[in-house]
């Protein structure tokens, strides 16, 4: 009875040893496949910066050459009517300063399309546009506020 009781204790070892063996085994795998993940999704997250890096450079870029433009335009539409004004009067000296008004709202609005515009340029030129807080001058607004 002793040498069945033997090789009893034997079997429960080698079947101990075998599940403490594959549990080892599958918390490697786990591991592994956890650093292989990991390692994925730093270096996607690298190349996205990287990309973002890239193009906000380039939009950063194209943006203020379109703001240098703008403001050239705009200032070469000023001296040609302030030039024409002192030609001309009247009527000539409208249209110029209506062009100039033209090519400085197109100036503001290529700055406020490009997040280029301050928030005042923006609650002065594009007033519905701003994130501020907005005043309401209604009065019966005021008295069903006040009850």
């Amino acid at each position: 009875m002793g040498a069945m009781r033997d090789k009893a204790e034997e079997g429960k070892n080698k079947t101990s040893q075998a599940a403490q063996t594959a549990q080892q085994k599958a918390h490697e795998t786990a591991q592994s496949a956890k650093d292989k993940t990991s390692q994925a999704a730093q270096t996607t997250q690298d190349k996205a910066r990287e990309t973002k890096d890239k193009t906000g450079s380039y939009m950063s870029e194209a943006g203020e050459a379109i703001k240098n433009k703008a403001q050239d335009a705009a200032q070469y539409t000023k001296e040609t009517a302030e030039a024409d004004r002192d030609k001309t009067g009247g009527f000539l000296s409208q249209t110029g300063e209506h062009v100039k008004q033209i090519a400085m709202g197109a100036a503001d609005a290529v700055k406020h399309t490009f997040g280029m515009a301050t928030e005042e340029d923006d609650r002065e030129n594009f007033p519905g546009t701003t994130t501020g807080t907005t005043r309401t001058t209604d009065t019966t607004h005021q008295t069903y506020q006040g009850k």
